[in-house]
């Protein structure tokens, strides 16, 4: 055991000399290739990032990171100490973080990015519960971009993002967070495959274009419908309805219970065989293991199982 211990070769008494500080910066400019950015995620201001990658740079002896446009782009030496440095830390905070609970009162705050309409099914429910645990907790709901999405979560912009289930890539991972299904809304006084199929719709959408999901499960059974006009918010497509008596609108209920219905339009399930429309909470697998992140994604998961 000493001998596997002895091989390696630390010269101690040069470590008074070395700020272990600093490399997380590196980490993060090297990652965010911004010093305002990293600022952002270590939560300190840019002038102290820029003191601090001057130091680093000083006793590094070079310039680690090179201006190129609005970026920040690290030289070759950079390129190569980037991997030693990142599991180094990585080691570190494995064994600080041993045996360890978080501590709720360490939250500052709550990122999440998602669309419009999931945000009253979710987001109230989430600020009441961990201002329970930490009444300073700043919360931040973003609308998400599926364009940036996973670059804004890789690079810490974002905590974690709530939307469809679906395949992000490799380097996110996810968990099923609520189980939807969809129901229809029309003054029509019945409802069956043959009228829904015939009517005009109401599509929403925060998408300028793209397919509605409803009709990639439509195309699926080999069906069409007629959308008369596309909105941004399920709260509009409801008062379209209410001018539009001859419309109807697919609208997933945990969305439906948190809006106002006018009188005069009905409910019913939809005629069609339409798969559930789960909503999943999405995360960097980086930071899987860290104890804040862990937290949050337990106690966000919790409240919803």
């Amino acid at each position: 055991m000493h001998d596997i211990h002895n091989k390696v070769s630390l010269d101690l008494s040069l470590f008074h000399r070395i700020d272990i500080n600093l490399y997380p910066l590196f980490i993060a400019v090297f990652e965010q290739k911004s010093i305002s950015k990293a600022a952002h995620v270590l939560s300190i201001s840019q002038s102290a990032a820029s003191h601090a990658l001057q130091r680093l740079r000083q006793h590094l002896h070079d310039e680690l990171f090179l201006r190129s446009g609005h970026q920040m782009l690290p030289t070759s030496f950079s390129e190569q100490i980037y991997p030693s440095i990142k599991q180094a830390l990585a080691n570190i905070q494995a064994i600080s973080q041993q045996s360890q609970q978080f501590e709720p009162s360490l939250l500052q705050s709550l990122k999440i990015a998602m669309h419009d309409e999931v945000e009253p099914m979710v987001f109230p429910q989430l600020v009441q519960h961990f201002q329970a645990l930490n009444p300073k907790m700043q919360f931040f709901s973003i609308k998400l971009d599926r364009k940036t999405v996973v670059s804004d979560i890789l690079t810490q912009q974002i905590d974690f993002f709530i939307d469809i289930e679906q395949n992000f890539g490799d380097k996110i991972e996810s968990k099923t967070l609520v189980n939807d299904h969809f129901m229809v809304c029309s003054q029509l006084p019945s409802m069956d495959a043959t009228t829904y199929l015939n009517s005009p719709h109401i599509g929403v959408s925060s998408r300028r274009t793209g397919v509605l999901i409803e009709d990639i499960y439509l195309k699926r059974q080999q069906l069409s419908r007629q959308v008369l006009l596309r909105c941004q918010h399920y709260s509009t497509a409801l008062q379209m309805i209410k001018q539009q008596p001859q419309t109807i609108l697919t609208i997933p209920q945990n969305i439906l219970v948190h809006l106002q219905v006018p009188e005069q339009v009905n409910i019913y399930p939809t005629p069609l065989d339409f798969p559930d429309m789960n909503l999943s909470l999405y995360w960097s697998k980086d930071l899987s293991q860290n104890l804040r992140f862990a937290f949050l994604r337990s106690e966000i998961l919790k409240q919803f199982a």
